[in-house]
């Protein structure tokens, strides 16, 4: 059936006891449990549901709304594990089933991973697996340095997070490149910042260059000063972890702005920090 791990549109084709069953595609029968179904549900009344199959291998539907379906990528937490593999909340009753022969590490209890749903043929159950790589082997991709992209972050590692980028490509977001705050699990916009000869891909959060930074940081800083009444306690020597708090910027992007404002007049720099010129706007 095509419509498992999918949404579908169906008709309430009859009313029982337990739920409805609803009108499936090559007409069968699907039922939906009674704790899913909309008040005064009536014959011939369309719902939106899932379609999956339960732990006793029957077709079910469900109005509830799984964190990915299938050909989908979810970061997921496991809640058991046992002598077949790993089972995953991923938003609906049943929990999705990740075999260790799908594991690139053996899941623990409680950890979260970055997740493809597939369809398995064999079995024609739902299921998950953590090899990302071996999805996307064949994914062609065509991006450029520069490009905006939306990331979903994945587990953080030495380096700072691997990241999976517009569903179809891995990268890196480095941690020295991380001036706000990240989750694994967050999806955040961010730019291509190098693509390696290997073909790995380095992105980050900010756009990359001197004339995009800038004047939003200069901005920034202005408006700050402003609502400090003309004084921030900041400069050159600042630790990044200052400015950030205070601004929310990194000290390389404070440092090129408050050289920019400097330069324009329209603030003073002393050892105690910098001051708004009176009369800058």
């Amino acid at each position: 059936m095509s419509i498992i791990g999918q949404f579908a549109s169906l008709k309430v084709a009859k009313i029982v006891d337990f739920g409805v069953y609803l009108q499936g595609e090559d007409e069968s029968l699907i039922l939906l449990p009674t704790r899913y179904v909309p008040p005064k549900t009536q014959l011939d009344d369309t719902i939106k549901v899932f379609i999956y199959r339960d732990s006793e291998n029957r077709i079910i539907a469900t109005t509830l709304i799984p964190y990915a379906t299938v050909g989908e990528f979810a970061y997921l937490k496991v809640k058991t594990v046992n002598n077949l593999g790993a089972f995953l909340d991923w938003g609906i009753a049943k929990d999705l089933f990740v075999p260790f022969s799908e594991q690139k590490d053996n899941m623990q209890v409680g950890y979260s991973y970055l997740i493809f749903v597939y369809l398995d043929n064999a079995s024609g159950r739902i299921v998950g697996t953590a090899k990302i790589e071996n999805v996307l082997r064949d994914v062609e991709t065509s991006y450029a340095e520069g490009d905006e992209i939306e990331i979903l972050i994945g587990r953080r590692n030495d380096l700072g997070y691997q990241v999976l980028i517009s569903n179809d490509a891995l990268g890196m977001l480095y941690q020295n490149e991380i001036f706000e705050p990240v989750r694994c699990g967050d999806v955040r916009k961010a730019y291509i910042k190098k693509i390696r000869p290997d073909g790995k891909i380095d992105v980050c959060l900010q756009k990359q260059g001197y004339e995009n930074k800038i004047p939003d940081s200069g901005e920034q800083i202005l408006s700050q000063l402003k609502k400090e009444d003309g004084f921030l306690p900041l400069n050159d020597k600042s630790s990044p972890e200052d400015i950030y708090h205070l601004l929310n910027m990194s000290k390389k992007n404070f440092k090129k702005a408050v050289g920019l404002l400097y330069k324009q007049k329209l603030i003073t720099i002393e050892d105690s920090g910098i001051f708004l010129v009176k009369g800058a706007k």
